[in-house]
């Protein structure tokens, strides 16, 4: 099994490893063509967010500046927005719903490294699944940490660390976040 297929698999693998440096590099060079590409331009900014991430729907949008490891293992779904400084480490895969809000400056991150200190020596790493629902909201600066899923209708406040999974209809806040309330259909 290559590392690669590891890393899609979820299992420990180098990321120093020729095959997954040369994904990084590409993503990287279609990350340099994202974020630099007039928004106005709006064909070729549809062609290189595409490039990044394939099948990101026409009714999402990203604002950039953007940041990810590999941008292919990042699925978006229809009526998404991502605002602009947002950095997903999608190494182990980013699941975005229906309409969900992502605000400045949020962090998604799937990277997590051996808790063993010489294990964390090596250039070896697994990638825990990050699951966004549908119609939520993250607020500006949230981090959602390795292997979280937030439910559908979540909002999560401002500045949230959220290291747990979130149920459907919740509003959680803090570091780390947890759930305040419940929300209710059409809550305000």
């Amino acid at each position: 099994m290559t590392e690669v297929e590891k890393m899609m698999r979820g299992e420990l693998y180098d990321y120093s490893d020729p095959e997954a440096m040369e994904l990084n590099l590409q993503a990287h060079e279609r990350l340099e063509k994202l974020n630099t590409v007039r928004y106005r331009d709006f064909a070729a900014y549809r062609s290189a967010l595409r490039e990044l991430i394939p099948g990101f729907p026409d009714t999402s949008y990203l604002i950039t500046p953007f940041r990810c490891d590999f941008g292919f293992r990042i699925s978006v779904g229809e009526g998404v927005v991502i605002n602009f400084n947002c950095t997903f480490l999608d190494g182990g895969g980013i699941t975005i719903g229906n309409h969900t809000l992502i605000g400045p400056n949020c962090q998604l991150l799937t990277p997590h490294h051996p808790i063993d200190y010489l294990e964390r020596r090596k250039p070896v790493e697994t990638g825990k699944p990050v699951r966004i629902g549908n119609d939520c909201w993250l607020g500006s600066g949230v981090i959602v940490c390795p292997g979280v899923t937030i439910g559908d209708r979540c909002i999560i406040a401002a500045g949230s660390v959220v290291t747990h999974d979130i149920p459907d209809d919740s509003l959680a806040a803090g570091n780390p976040a947890v759930v305040k309330r419940k929300l209710e259909k059409h809550d305000d």
